[in-house]
């Protein structure tokens, strides 16, 4: 494992921001080949994303031929909620890039049976 220390958050986003967009484009995606990126929601990967976001505006990474997934969802809370993290991702991140909706990975928090919903998940 290799260990990046930054001494500010701003360093350690565009670090991050950079060796995902490498990682994007060293693997040229395509209609047959998805790029799959997992994705963390919350205050500290925004300025990741804000920073693929501009490499994405600059004509620099396209996320047409990535698939995402997000790692949690809040049990019983609508998608449409501003605190759910479907609200979360599509509002700080996927609005803002040329991902497909049906690219994008969310856990259902209001599944009627969540072990399936979860199963499901796990197959895609």
């Amino acid at each position: 494992m290799k260990l990046i220390i930054l001494e500010h958050y701003s360093q350690a986003s565009e670090w991050a921001a950079k060796y995902i967009r490498n990682r994007i484009i060293q693997f040229n995606p395509g209609p047959d080949k998805y790029f799959t990126l997992g994705l963390p929601t919350g205050s500290t990967p925004l300025g990741c994303y804000q920073k693929l976001i501009e490499y994405y505006k600059n004509g620099d990474l396209s996320f047409q031929y990535v698939k995402t997934f997000n790692m949690d969802e809040y049990v019983g809370l609508p998608r449409d909620h501003p605190e759910s993290y479907h609200s979360f991702m599509w509002n700080n991140f996927f609005k803002h890039i040329d991902i497909h909706p049906e690219n994008t990975h969310i856990l259902d928090g209001n599944a009627a049976d969540l072990q399936a919903e979860c199963d499901a998940f796990e197959e895609k």
